[in-house]
């Protein structure tokens, strides 16, 4: 191998390093986690309250991960980035209208919660001495998905007409 070829390629990854992987001052002061504008925009009441007791695995009995709801957006024909798990679940009900909508997404986390508790009893059954942990997990999940129906039901539509400024 000859040496000037080493000498191009390291001068080629320093310049890539120094482009790409800068360290510099105005680079640290950039907040990594801040996020798009989007991130930002206000989201309904409810789904505040979702978030805090849907994605806590000791609350909702289950754990949705980020792949998770990535699936349940494509279910219902919706497209998330990969992001933190609660701002991709504020993604996915930021403009949040009707009940169909509401009903289609709850469906789909309900379905997968479901698969979680499946494999909850397959579990318990297979090992007997942990049986009631599995069990109270089942009933937190059980207790999650009527938290979905309460919602559906209290959820107001929004029409075009109820626009405030709209005369």
């Amino acid at each position: 191998m000859n040496r000037d070829d080493l000498s191009d390629l390291r001068a080629e990854f320093d310049k890539f390093v120094k482009d790409s992987c800068s360290l510099d001052s105005q680079d640290l002061k950039r907040d990594p986690d801040a996020g798009d504008k989007e991130d930002e925009e206000p989201v309904p009441q409810f789904v505040d309250a979702l978030t805090s007791k849907l994605l806590a695995p000791a609350i909702s009995g289950v754990y949705l991960s980020r792949l998770d709801i990535k699936r349940i957006a494509e279910a219902i024909d919706e497209s998330l980035p990969i992001k933190e798990r609660i701002k991709m679940v504020r993604s996915l009900f930021r403009h949040t209208n009707s009940k169909k909508y509401l009903e289609d997404a709850f469906a789909e986390i309900n379905r997968h919660i479901n698969g979680r508790v499946l494999i909850y009893q397959e579990l318990g059954e297979a090992f007997s001495a942990s049986k009631p942990i599995f069990d109270e997990h089942i009933q937190k999940a059980k207790k999650t998905m009527k938290m979905f129906e309460q919602i559906i039901e209290d959820f107001e539509e929004i029409e075009p007409s109820s626009d405030p400024l709209f005369i």
